[in-house]
């Protein structure tokens, strides 16, 4: 049986988290996710379970994606921030029932060792991952979720501190 798609525009925003994960340094976790060809890297991010927390769903999201929970959260953003999937992701993304995500971000020291890190968890999402300054970050993401990351790094970039200026990968 096909299911009729509801109208882009009628569709609600699945709500979500995303977190900023910072190191001593002041530099910044990201990640090639893993279903890409196309350069695509993001911070830790998903969705919001029943009976969970944004806080609880961030700090999940991080371990499920790390493979680490060595984290403290240190901000969250004011607001929710929404983005839109392009129209031909949507009707894919979701079984198509949204439009996008509306997302409350959080930042969070780092407080265990890179060898702590473990991308190749039960359900890898990432291929590879670095740490890197945090205002370069909204030039490697997807461009639909530009805005959202410019907005989110904006927020928090004076958590970072003095940002390091290399580029640390593992692969």
């Amino acid at each position: 049986m096909s299911r009729t798609l509801v109208p882009f525009e009628d569709r609600p925003y699945r709500r979500g988290v995303g977190l900023v994960l910072l190191n001593a340094e002041g530099l910044a976790f990201t990640a090639q996710r893993i279903d890409s060809r196309e350069p695509a890297w993001q911070f830790p991010q998903g969705g919001i379970d029943e009976g969970e927390t944004p806080r609880q769903a961030a700090l999940r999201e991080l371990e499920e994606e790390t493979g680490t929970a060595k984290a403290e959260i240190i901000a969250e953003t004011a607001a929710w921030i929404s983005y839109d999937l392009p129209r031909e992701v949507a009707d894919a993304c979701w079984k198509g029932r949204f439009r996008g995500q509306t997302q409350k971000w959080f930042a969070a020291r780092f407080i265990g060792r890179d060898s702590d890190i473990d991308i190749a968890t039960r359900h890898p999402e990432f291929s590879r991952w670095r740490w890197m300054p945090l205002a370069e970050v909204p030039a490697l993401i997807v461009p639909f979720k530009r805005d959202l990351y410019e907005a989110v790094v904006a927020e928090f970039l004076p958590l970072a501190g003095r940002e390091g200026s290399v580029s640390r990968f593992h692969p």
